[in-house]
């Protein structure tokens, strides 16, 4: 399993019990790890171990250097505080996973884990950086942040090694998890061109290479299925980014809120939410009517001046919000399947369609006030240039560029395809700041 080949470890050098005492709700299968290891201390869950080893990790720390939807420095310079990042969004996006996955019988620690590790594999840049990773990396497999993400929890992050049994070199299982935790943090569990419903999605959740693991990990889960956990912490994630967005939107001055009472503006934030979150077959007036049951509690934030009143009332819609979407799923999947301890695969999370348009809605204003301001396309087309120029630069230079661990990742390379992987995997493993510092160093354009 190290580097880009298919080794697949056997054991460790002192392999303990396959099987350790469960957190309750679980069976022993669901707490084994990929490579058996002893506990190191006594009273903790296996889970509490996993979300651990995550929070600890290089690769959360540098979610902080990869933007979420504002760039810093454009807020508002009257506001001290800047807009959230990748790492600001997975604490927070944990935070909400944790007390909801809590109260539907969960374990908090596993879903905590998972929300943590849920944007890991995000390359600099967000999703535009994904999308030019994906279109390199079209021989070699593509690139899929959430594929990533596993590729990341299981191989790349450096935590434990266990030893080759054919060749007796050290073979990395990275943070070596739980099987329960990297599958709830699996939020596509198939591989490229294999989703259950829809051939042509391009949302996947493992490399070809990494198989062996995923495989693994999914022993005994019913095919295409998400587990409870995942769905937690995919609604966490809905939920979280949708409200937060729009906080820092409207920190930043891109949006009035005045603006979504204007029919013109309303329907072109409708037309948005069609077109990326919700089913074309989504009537705009259902739409109309979620805003519009927004726009009538107390606590909407119908202005926002920057005052110290203005942020503490904003910050109480957020709260709201987030209540608001979280009580209503917890709700609606108590009615569903009782009172009991829910996890794994048996139940799943009912979210109500119209708390779903709510949610969308917001994700619609975000994107149509933030994202789609003309000098932020300009600067997603610089973003995928930098990219783009970056892999060819590290194709014809490599192992020139790479740092000592992937350096030896690309020397043990069987093949032009996993050398490819390689460079995919340094570049994704990049802050924003430091893709534009090593893009200038191999090409001399700034």
């Amino acid at each position: 399993m190290a580097g880009t080949g298919t080794t697949t470890p056997t054991g460790s050098a002192a392999p303990p019990r396959q099987h350790p005492a469960s957190p309750p709700g679980y069976d022993p299968a669901s707490a084994a790890r990929w490579a058996a290891e002893p506990d190191k201390r006594p009273g903790r869950t296996a889970f509490q171990r996993d979300r651990a080893r995550v929070l600890h990790s290089g690769a959360l720390r540098r979610l902080a250097g990869k933007t979420q939807v504002v760039t810093p420095g454009e807020a508002d310079p009257v506001w001290d505080a800047s807009p959230r990042t990748r790492l600001t969004h997975s604490l927070e996006c944990a935070q909400v996973g944790r007390e909801l996955g809590a109260a539907l019988g969960c374990d908090p620690d596993l879903v905590e884990a998972a929300c943590l590790s849920h944007d890991l594999g995000h390359p600099p840049f967000g999703h535009n950086g994904e999308q030019a990773l994906n279109e390199f990396a079209e021989d070699c497999g593509g690139f899929e942040g959430n594929a990533q993400s596993l590729r990341l929890l299981t191989r790349i992050e450096p935590k434990r090694f266990v030893t080759d049994p054919q060749t007796g070199d050290p073979v990395s299982v990275g943070l070596n998890l739980t099987r329960a935790t990297l599958d709830a943090a699996t939020k596509y569990p198939w591989p490229r061109g294999a989703h259950p419903t829809d051939p042509a999605s391009a949302k996947f959740g493992v490399y070809e290479d990494d198989r062996p693991v995923f495989d693994w990990v999914r022993e005994g889960a019913p095919d295409g299925r998400i587990c409870f956990e995942a769905q937690v912490m995919d609604w966490a994630d809905d939920v979280a980014y949708s409200v937060h967005d729009v906080e820092d939107g409207l920190h930043a001055g891109h949006i009035d809120p005045n603006v979504l009472h204007a029919e013109p503006e309303r329907q072109e934030v409708f037309a948005v939410a069609v077109g990326r979150y919700v089913g074309a077959d989504t009537d705009p007036a259902e739409l109309a009517e979620a805003l519009d049951r927004l726009l009538a509690q107390e606590w909407w934030p119908h202005g926002y001046d920057g005052t110290a009143v203005a942020q503490a009332r904003l910050k109480d819609a957020t709260s709201q919000l987030i209540g608001r979407f979280c009580l209503a799923a917890e709700g609606a999947t108590r009615q569903k399947h009782g009172s009991g301890r829910l996890t794994r695969y048996g139940a799943e999370l009912v979210v109500p369609r119209g708390t779903r348009m709510e949610c969308a809605v917001l994700k619609a204003v975000a994107d149509r006030y933030v994202m789609q301001r003309a000098e932020q396309e300009q600067l997603r087309a610089d973003q995928r240039i930098v990219v783009l120029e970056l892999a060819e630069a590290l194709t014809a230079r490599a192992p020139d560029g790479l740092d000592p661990q992937f350096r030896s990742l690309f020397a043990q390379a069987p093949d032009d395809r996993a050398r490819k992987r390689v460079i995919v995997d340094r570049i994704a493993s990049l802050t924003d700041v430091s893709a534009r510092s090593l893009h200038i160093r191999l090409t001399g354009q700034a």
